[in-house]
Protein backbone atom coordinates (compact mmCIF):
# COMPACT_ATOMS: atom_id res chain seq x y z
CA UNK A 1 0.00 0.00 0.00
CA UNK A 2 1.38 3.30 -0.87
CA UNK A 3 2.19 5.86 1.75
CA UNK A 4 0.88 9.31 1.95
CA UNK A 5 1.51 12.51 4.26
CA UNK A 6 -1.99 14.12 5.29
CA UNK A 7 -0.87 16.86 2.82
CA UNK A 8 -1.04 14.07 -0.40
CA UNK A 9 -3.91 12.09 1.00
CA UNK A 10 -6.14 15.47 1.32
CA UNK A 11 -5.13 16.21 -2.48
CA UNK A 12 -5.65 12.68 -3.35
CA UNK A 13 -9.14 12.17 -2.04
CA UNK A 14 -9.90 15.38 -4.09
CA UNK A 15 -8.73 14.47 -7.31
CA UNK A 16 -11.16 11.42 -6.70
CA UNK A 17 -14.12 12.97 -6.33
CA UNK A 18 -13.31 15.75 -9.02
CA UNK A 19 -12.58 12.59 -11.02
CA UNK A 20 -16.08 10.95 -10.52
CA UNK A 21 -18.43 13.68 -10.07
CA UNK A 22 -18.31 16.37 -12.60
CA UNK A 23 -20.40 18.54 -9.78
CA UNK A 24 -17.32 18.34 -7.01
CA UNK A 25 -15.24 22.15 -7.29
CA UNK A 26 -12.99 23.73 -5.58
CA UNK A 27 -12.86 27.45 -4.67
CA UNK A 28 -10.22 29.59 -2.57
CA UNK A 29 -7.81 31.64 -2.13
CA UNK A 30 -4.61 30.27 -4.20
CA UNK A 31 -5.69 27.35 -4.56
CA UNK A 32 -5.42 26.99 -8.59
CA UNK A 33 -2.66 28.03 -10.04
CA UNK A 34 -0.18 28.24 -6.83
CA UNK A 35 -1.86 24.84 -5.57
CA UNK A 36 -2.72 26.52 -2.03
CA UNK A 37 0.10 27.36 0.32
CA UNK A 38 0.25 23.53 2.22
CA UNK A 39 0.38 22.41 -1.88
CA UNK A 40 -3.06 20.32 -1.08
CA UNK A 41 -4.53 20.97 -4.23
CA UNK A 42 -1.42 21.42 -6.58
CA UNK A 43 -1.90 20.26 -9.62
CA UNK A 44 -5.99 19.74 -9.81
CA UNK A 45 -6.23 23.15 -11.32
CA UNK A 46 -3.69 21.84 -14.40
CA UNK A 47 -5.76 18.70 -14.27
CA UNK A 48 -9.51 19.98 -14.18
CA UNK A 49 -9.75 23.24 -15.56
CA UNK A 50 -10.14 27.01 -13.56
CA UNK A 51 -14.03 26.44 -14.03
CA UNK A 52 -13.84 23.62 -11.78
CA UNK A 53 -10.65 24.63 -9.49
CA UNK A 54 -11.59 28.47 -8.50
CA UNK A 55 -9.02 31.20 -7.46
CA UNK A 56 -11.02 33.29 -5.39
CA UNK A 57 -9.98 36.74 -3.79
CA UNK A 58 -9.18 37.78 -0.24
CA UNK A 59 -13.15 37.44 0.95
CA UNK A 60 -13.70 34.29 3.16
CA UNK A 61 -17.33 35.70 3.36
CA UNK A 62 -17.61 35.71 -0.41
CA UNK A 63 -16.26 32.55 -0.39
CA UNK A 64 -18.06 30.78 1.20
CA UNK A 65 -21.23 32.33 0.07
CA UNK A 66 -20.31 31.54 -3.62
CA UNK A 67 -19.87 28.34 -2.15
CA UNK A 68 -23.54 27.94 -0.72
CA UNK A 69 -25.15 29.25 -3.76
CA UNK A 70 -23.31 26.73 -5.88
CA UNK A 71 -24.27 24.09 -3.53
CA UNK A 72 -28.11 24.86 -3.60
CA UNK A 73 -27.77 24.99 -7.45
CA UNK A 74 -26.60 21.10 -7.93
CA UNK A 75 -22.65 21.75 -7.12
CA UNK A 76 -20.61 20.06 -4.31
CA UNK A 77 -18.31 22.88 -3.53
CA UNK A 78 -15.23 22.17 -1.69
CA UNK A 79 -14.22 25.70 0.20
CA UNK A 80 -10.76 26.32 1.75
CA UNK A 81 -9.81 29.06 3.91
CA UNK A 82 -6.70 29.32 4.25
CA UNK A 83 -6.12 28.92 7.70
CA UNK A 84 -8.93 28.49 10.22
CA UNK A 85 -8.11 31.79 11.96
CA UNK A 86 -9.61 33.42 8.53
CA UNK A 87 -12.40 31.90 8.74
CA UNK A 88 -14.42 34.52 11.13
CA UNK A 89 -15.09 36.93 7.91
CA UNK A 90 -18.01 33.94 6.22
CA UNK A 91 -18.82 33.23 10.41
CA UNK A 92 -22.17 34.55 9.41
CA UNK A 93 -22.58 33.04 6.38
CA UNK A 94 -21.77 29.47 7.63
CA UNK A 95 -24.37 30.00 10.49
CA UNK A 96 -27.44 32.06 9.77
CA UNK A 97 -27.40 30.94 6.24
CA UNK A 98 -25.61 27.11 5.21
CA UNK A 99 -26.33 25.61 8.63
CA UNK A 100 -30.02 26.92 8.94
CA UNK A 101 -31.06 26.43 5.16
CA UNK A 102 -32.24 22.92 5.10
CA UNK A 103 -34.59 23.65 8.43
CA UNK A 104 -35.59 26.90 7.63
CA UNK A 105 -36.58 25.57 3.59
CA UNK A 106 -37.96 22.47 5.21
CA UNK A 107 -36.32 20.46 3.69
CA UNK A 108 -36.43 22.14 0.09
CA UNK A 109 -33.09 23.12 -0.56
CA UNK A 110 -29.74 21.97 0.65
CA UNK A 111 -26.17 23.34 0.16
CA UNK A 112 -23.68 20.03 0.61
CA UNK A 113 -20.89 22.23 1.23
CA UNK A 114 -17.69 20.67 2.39
CA UNK A 115 -14.93 23.43 3.87
CA UNK A 116 -11.82 23.08 4.69
CA UNK A 117 -8.94 24.94 6.85
CA UNK A 118 -5.86 24.09 8.64
CA UNK A 119 -6.07 24.50 12.12
CA UNK A 120 -3.63 24.69 15.35
CA UNK A 121 -0.24 25.78 15.73
CA UNK A 122 3.08 24.33 16.63
CA UNK A 123 4.56 26.04 13.11
CA UNK A 124 5.61 29.44 15.39
CA UNK A 125 2.50 30.65 12.84
CA UNK A 126 1.45 33.79 15.62
CA UNK A 127 -1.55 34.60 16.87
CA UNK A 128 -3.10 34.72 12.88
CA UNK A 129 -2.09 31.39 11.95
CA UNK A 130 -2.45 29.19 14.42
CA UNK A 131 -5.78 29.21 16.25
CA UNK A 132 -8.27 25.48 17.30
CA UNK A 133 -11.80 27.12 16.47
CA UNK A 134 -13.73 23.53 16.23
CA UNK A 135 -15.55 24.54 19.85
CA UNK A 136 -17.19 27.40 18.12
CA UNK A 137 -18.92 25.51 15.18
CA UNK A 138 -19.39 22.17 16.85
CA UNK A 139 -21.88 24.39 18.67
CA UNK A 140 -23.82 25.46 15.62
CA UNK A 141 -26.30 23.27 14.36
CA UNK A 142 -26.58 21.74 11.21
CA UNK A 143 -23.10 21.72 10.18
CA UNK A 144 -20.83 18.20 10.69
CA UNK A 145 -17.32 19.08 11.93
CA UNK A 146 -14.63 16.94 11.94
CA UNK A 147 -10.89 16.78 12.40
CA UNK A 148 -8.54 14.11 11.36
CA UNK A 149 -5.19 12.64 13.20
CA UNK A 150 -3.55 11.08 10.36
CA UNK A 151 -3.67 10.51 6.63
CA UNK A 152 -5.72 7.45 5.98
CA UNK A 153 -8.53 8.97 7.78
CA UNK A 154 -7.78 12.31 6.35
CA UNK A 155 -8.83 10.98 2.78
CA UNK A 156 -11.57 8.78 4.08
CA UNK A 157 -13.24 11.70 5.61
CA UNK A 158 -12.75 14.08 3.35
CA UNK A 159 -14.40 12.17 0.75
CA UNK A 160 -17.23 11.59 3.18
CA UNK A 161 -17.39 14.90 3.88
CA UNK A 162 -17.77 16.03 0.25
CA UNK A 163 -20.15 13.34 -0.86
CA UNK A 164 -22.66 13.85 2.28
CA UNK A 165 -25.74 16.15 1.69
CA UNK A 166 -25.03 18.10 5.13
CA UNK A 167 -22.62 21.20 5.55
CA UNK A 168 -19.24 19.92 6.80
CA UNK A 169 -16.07 21.83 8.89
CA UNK A 170 -13.09 20.13 7.60
CA UNK A 171 -10.35 20.88 10.45
CA UNK A 172 -7.03 19.89 9.04
CA UNK A 173 -3.90 19.99 11.57
CA UNK A 174 -1.24 21.47 9.82
CA UNK A 175 1.24 20.56 12.64
CA UNK A 176 0.88 17.00 11.30
CA UNK A 177 0.70 17.56 7.81
CA UNK A 178 3.45 15.83 7.48
CA UNK A 179 3.83 13.54 9.91
CA UNK A 180 2.97 12.71 13.25
CA UNK A 181 4.55 14.66 16.36
CA UNK A 182 5.05 13.51 20.13
CA UNK A 183 4.64 17.20 21.72
CA UNK A 184 8.58 17.91 21.96
CA UNK A 185 9.76 21.26 20.42
CA UNK A 186 13.31 20.36 20.09
CA UNK A 187 12.05 17.30 17.69
CA UNK A 188 10.58 17.74 14.13
CA UNK A 189 7.79 15.78 12.96
CA UNK A 190 8.59 12.69 11.76
CA UNK A 191 8.00 10.61 8.43
CA UNK A 192 4.17 8.99 8.13
CA UNK A 193 6.23 6.13 6.73
CA UNK A 194 6.88 4.06 9.80
CA UNK A 195 3.35 4.87 11.10
CA UNK A 196 0.64 2.40 10.14
CA UNK A 197 -1.75 5.21 9.61
CA UNK A 198 0.66 6.70 6.67
CA UNK A 199 -0.19 3.57 4.40
CA UNK A 200 -3.20 5.01 2.16
CA UNK A 201 -4.79 3.08 -0.64
CA UNK A 202 -4.50 4.89 -4.11
CA UNK A 203 -8.37 4.47 -4.75
CA UNK A 204 -11.43 5.19 -3.35
CA UNK A 205 -12.78 4.65 0.15
CA UNK A 206 -14.28 6.55 3.25
CA UNK A 207 -14.33 6.58 6.75
CA UNK A 208 -18.09 7.34 7.91
CA UNK A 209 -18.60 10.74 9.89
CA UNK A 210 -19.45 9.74 13.54
CA UNK A 211 -17.31 7.33 14.61
CA UNK A 212 -14.33 7.44 17.04
CA UNK A 213 -11.51 5.13 17.02
CA UNK A 214 -9.27 3.29 19.50
CA UNK A 215 -6.19 3.96 18.84
CA UNK A 216 -4.32 2.09 21.52
CA UNK A 217 -5.35 -0.13 23.96
CA UNK A 218 -5.62 0.11 27.28
CA UNK A 219 -6.58 -0.53 30.42
CA UNK A 220 -5.92 2.15 33.82
CA UNK A 221 -7.05 5.23 32.48
CA UNK A 222 -8.69 6.80 29.21
CA UNK A 223 -7.76 9.69 27.11
CA UNK A 224 -10.02 11.19 24.80
CA UNK A 225 -8.63 13.42 21.97
CA UNK A 226 -7.88 14.64 18.66
CA UNK A 227 -5.85 16.20 15.55
CA UNK A 228 -1.87 16.88 17.06
CA UNK A 229 -2.47 15.63 20.22
CA UNK A 230 -3.72 12.58 19.23
CA UNK A 231 0.23 11.66 18.68
CA UNK A 232 1.34 13.84 21.88
CA UNK A 233 -1.32 11.74 23.89
CA UNK A 234 0.68 8.04 22.10
CA UNK A 235 4.20 9.44 23.36
CA UNK A 236 3.81 10.81 26.82
CA UNK A 237 1.51 7.27 27.63
CA UNK A 238 4.52 5.00 26.37
CA UNK A 239 6.83 7.68 28.70
CA UNK A 240 4.99 6.77 31.77
CA UNK A 241 4.35 3.02 31.44
CA UNK A 242 0.79 3.49 32.71
CA UNK A 243 -1.53 1.19 30.79
CA UNK A 244 -3.21 4.22 28.71
CA UNK A 245 -6.12 3.59 26.43
CA UNK A 246 -5.91 6.56 23.56
CA UNK A 247 -9.68 7.19 21.64
CA UNK A 248 -9.34 9.57 18.30
CA UNK A 249 -12.34 11.38 18.44
CA UNK A 250 -12.15 12.23 14.80
CA UNK A 251 -15.74 13.66 14.39
CA UNK A 252 -16.01 16.03 16.85
CA UNK A 253 -20.33 16.67 15.65
CA UNK A 254 -21.48 14.40 15.33
CA UNK A 255 -20.03 12.38 18.24
CA UNK A 256 -19.79 8.65 18.76
CA UNK A 257 -20.50 9.11 22.32
CA UNK A 258 -20.85 5.01 22.76
CA UNK A 259 -17.12 4.09 21.68
CA UNK A 260 -16.06 6.86 24.38
CA UNK A 261 -18.43 5.87 27.50
CA UNK A 262 -17.32 2.01 26.77
CA UNK A 263 -13.72 3.55 27.31
CA UNK A 264 -13.96 5.03 30.18
CA UNK A 265 -16.61 2.62 31.76
CA UNK A 266 -13.86 0.20 31.40
CA UNK A 267 -10.86 1.97 32.88
CA UNK A 268 -12.14 3.74 35.34
CA UNK A 269 -10.45 7.14 34.47
CA UNK A 270 -10.55 9.85 31.85
CA UNK A 271 -8.53 12.76 30.75
CA UNK A 272 -9.46 14.87 27.89
CA UNK A 273 -7.05 16.88 26.05
CA UNK A 274 -7.60 19.25 23.21
CA UNK A 275 -4.97 22.22 21.89
CA UNK A 276 -7.75 25.06 21.91
CA UNK A 277 -8.34 27.62 24.69
CA UNK A 278 -9.65 25.32 28.14
CA UNK A 279 -12.10 27.13 28.96
CA UNK A 280 -15.60 26.71 26.93
CA UNK A 281 -13.41 24.59 24.63
CA UNK A 282 -14.98 20.94 23.27
CA UNK A 283 -13.78 19.70 25.71
CA UNK A 284 -15.99 20.63 28.83
CA UNK A 285 -19.02 18.87 26.34
CA UNK A 286 -16.70 15.78 26.46
CA UNK A 287 -16.60 15.80 30.13
CA UNK A 288 -20.25 16.91 30.69
CA UNK A 289 -21.19 13.17 28.73
CA UNK A 290 -18.56 11.32 30.49
CA UNK A 291 -19.45 12.59 33.87
CA UNK A 292 -23.58 11.64 32.75
CA UNK A 293 -22.94 7.98 31.25
CA UNK A 294 -19.45 7.09 33.39
CA UNK A 295 -20.32 8.62 36.83
CA UNK A 296 -20.40 4.81 38.80
CA UNK A 297 -17.43 3.43 37.46
CA UNK A 298 -15.37 6.90 37.80
CA UNK A 299 -12.13 6.60 40.20
CA UNK A 300 -11.07 10.23 39.24
CA UNK A 301 -12.05 13.21 38.77
CA UNK A 302 -12.04 13.87 34.69
CA UNK A 303 -9.06 15.43 34.21
CA UNK A 304 -8.37 18.20 31.38
CA UNK A 305 -5.62 19.24 29.30
CA UNK A 306 -5.83 22.22 27.23
CA UNK A 307 -4.52 25.86 25.82
CA UNK A 308 -4.47 28.70 28.00
CA UNK A 309 -7.15 30.87 28.53
CA UNK A 310 -5.05 33.54 26.52
CA UNK A 311 -4.92 34.80 22.93
CA UNK A 312 -2.23 32.37 21.16
CA UNK A 313 0.96 33.51 22.34
CA UNK A 314 3.61 33.88 20.02
CA UNK A 315 6.50 34.24 22.22
CA UNK A 316 5.60 31.17 24.43
CA UNK A 317 3.84 28.62 21.97
CA UNK A 318 5.17 25.99 23.69
CA UNK A 319 4.12 26.59 26.85
CA UNK A 320 0.89 27.01 25.40
CA UNK A 321 0.92 23.88 23.58
CA UNK A 322 -0.15 20.79 25.25
CA UNK A 323 2.97 18.78 25.00
CA UNK A 324 4.44 15.67 25.81
CA UNK A 325 5.46 16.77 29.16
CA UNK A 326 2.35 18.22 30.30
CA UNK A 327 0.48 15.32 29.35
CA UNK A 328 2.85 13.15 30.91
CA UNK A 329 2.59 14.96 34.26
CA UNK A 330 -1.19 14.99 34.09
CA UNK A 331 -1.08 11.26 33.34
CA UNK A 332 1.17 10.85 36.79
CA UNK A 333 -1.41 13.32 38.94
CA UNK A 334 -4.84 11.63 37.09
CA UNK A 335 -2.92 8.16 38.56
CA UNK A 336 -2.54 9.32 41.79
CA UNK A 337 -5.80 10.06 42.60
CA UNK A 338 -6.97 7.36 45.39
Amino acid sequence: MPQMNMIEAIRSALDIVMDQDPNVVILGEDVGYFGGVFRCTDGLQRKYGDHRVIDAPIAEGGIIGAAIGMGVNGLRPVAEIQFADYIYPGFDQIVSELARLRYRSCGEFFSPVTIRTPCGGGIRGGQTHSQSPEAIFAHVSGIKTVMPSNPYDAKGLLISAIETDDPVLFFEPKRIYNGPFDGDPEKPAVSWSAHPKGEVPDGYYTVPIGTAEVVREGSEMTIITYGTLVHVAVAAAEATGVDVEIVDVRSIAPLDTETLVASVNKTGRCMIAHEATRFGGYGAELAARIQKDCFWNLEAPIGRIAGWDTPYPHAFEWQYFPGKKRMVAGIRSLMEVE
